[in-house]
């Protein structure tokens, strides 16, 4: 039975960890997270996936706390430009289209009714609307239209609030660089030894290491499997800059470049710019001029350089070791998928710890097997956004437009243009709603009408369209400015804050 957790690595993959153990642990076993501050963490990640939201709500966390402790505002989707062709644009809802069977499947309604008085497909979806006027509110989830949202924040501060709320439950932190992996001679880790000489011991071990993969890659050795050939951007500057003019949009900008693409993420203190590159493709410190281009404010810092490469180990969980976040593997930020692959890999290994059974090799092979088939799932949807596109501007383009791509995207692009199916395949980590946006911001749609729409008369379609986008219209209007609903939201936390000391 696992008794002693050692976490190596703090950052938002370390505190996530902890604070989920600290949480569920009923006196069930001791959780020690070792971290050097000589090291730091990377902070880079700002932008989230809407299943945040679970993960902070399970534990406990207060949603205008969290926001005020990590300057965080609202996130309605992702704003994509110039990624079919330069000037084009198109928006990734956390919303929905309708029904996607039958007739009145609102989408192939859009499509077969090709008319321009209808505006673009995302005016038929209120959260869409929403974040291109700038307005936010929380969804009325007991009625009305629900929707899905996340957060921007600061992650090295949303790490520090992890820290604090994982300690006052009983988590335990060390402070010290690991010099030195011990093993049993089963070849289980047994303790950890730092460079001030003293030792950790544990039962179960967590790799929160970032790219370093201090227990998995070095000590363990496990292999890289890498998406390189897929996915080629291999480096990204990450510059803050100050925020300019009191809007603050609520939606992830990503742009597309030369040599691959600009994120622009904001914050209640500041906005978030960065150049994700290959260096195939472009040479780092042209894409550092590119990234500097972008800035739509005076920059709190110098440009910092990160290199990685995208892929995942072999395995997650060897022996009694198992990696979350960056040591287990990566992604580029595209989609915003790092702490959702956190996210779901420790729900996963918290199910197994909760069980209160003993871990057999078939328990581990299974947790492998998903994670892997995650990891690919979503390589595939990221792979979407670049071989669809019409540019042909650049290299990049060129080569993304034209490459063999793996079978299981192959095979889903095929059913949509041939049949209109948006086959969802196990361990998906986006929906059907998520695929149709793209497919229809980059101008993929199937080569043939479904029969079954044309049993509604097009006049009628047309104004069941034109209906709900007037609607959305008017749902929209009264609703708050982004920073004014936030404002007040903040208001409120340090009111709260206040009254409690």
């Amino acid at each position: 039975m696992v008794q002693r957790i050692v976490i190596v690595g703090g950052g938002a993959a370390g505190w996530m960890t902890a604070a989920a153990l600290a949480s569920s642990r009923q006196g069930r076993w001791s959780v020690t997270l070792v971290e050097s501050e000589e090291i730091g963490i990377i902070g880079v990640g700002e932008a989230t996936f809407p299943s945040i939201r679970a993960f902070n709500e399970r534990i406990g966390i207060d949603e205008a706390e969290f926001l005020h402790a990590t300057h965080g505002s609202y996130k309605l989707g992702i704003e994509f430009r110039d990624w079919h062709s330069i000037g084009d644009r198109y928006f990734h809802t956390f919303g929905n289209f309708g029904s996607l069977l039958g007739p009145y499947m609102l989408w192939g309604q859009y499509r077969r009714a090709a008319d321009a008085s209808l505006g673009e497909l995302g005016e038929q979806c209120l959260p869409t609307a929403m974040a291109m006027q700038g307005r936010f509110v929380v969804p009325d989830e007991d009625g009305g239209a629900p929707y899905k949202y996340a957060y921007h924040f600061d992650a090295m501060l949303y790490a520090a609030f992890l820290r604090e709320w994982s300690m006052r439950r009983g988590a335990r932190r060390i402070e010290g660089r690991i010099v030195e992996v011990l093993r049993r001679e089963d070849g289980d880790v047994e303790r950890l030894r730092l460079a001030d000489g003293h030792e950790v011991e544990g039962d179960l071990f967590i790799d929160c290491s970032g790219f370093a993969s201090l227990l998995l890659g070095r000590a363990l050795k496990e292999p890289f499997v890498d998406f390189s050939h897929w996915l080629p951007v291999d480096g990204a500057w990450a510059c803050p800059c100050e925020r300019v003019g009191e809007a603050l949009t609520p939606y992830t900008r990503a742009t597309a470049l030369e040599g691959g693409w600009a994120w622009r993420i904001p914050l209640q203190s500041r906005t978030g710019h960065g150049h994700v590159f290959s260096s195939r493709y472009i040479d780092p410190d042209a894409a550092r001029a590119q990234l500097m281009a972008q800035l739509d404010g005076k920059p709190l810092a110098e440009p910092r350089l990160l290199r990685f490469s995208t892929g995942h180990r072999e395995r997650f969980w060897v022996r009694n070791v198992v990696a979350l976040g960056l040591s287990s593997g990566f992604l580029e930020p595209l989609e915003s998928t790092s702490i959702f692959l956190i996210q779901t890999n420790l729900a996963h290994l918290m199910t197994l710890l909760e069980a209160k059974a003993p871990i057999d090799e078939a328990a581990i092979d299974a947790f492998n097997a998903r994670g892997t088939r995650e990891f690919r799932r979503i390589r595939d949807f990221i792979l979407l956004h670049y071989c669809l596109t019409a540019r042909r501007d650049s290299a990049l383009w060129r080569d993304m437009a034209t490459m063999e791509l793996p079978d299981t995207l192959a095979y889903k692009i095929e059913l949509w243009r041939h049949h209109g199916v948006l086959h969802q395949q196990q361990d998906e980590g986006f929906d059907e709603t998520s695929w149709l946006a793209i497919h229809a911001g980059m101008r993929h749609w199937p080569q043939r009408t479904d029969p079954v729409l044309e049993e509604l008369p097009l006049d009628h379609a047309r104004d069941i369209l034109r209906q709900r986008r007037e609607a959305i219209a008017r749902a929209v209007a009264p609703l708050p400015p982004h920073h004014a609903y936030l404002a007040r939201l903040m208001n409120l936390a340090q009111g709260a804050g206040r009254s409690t000391r």
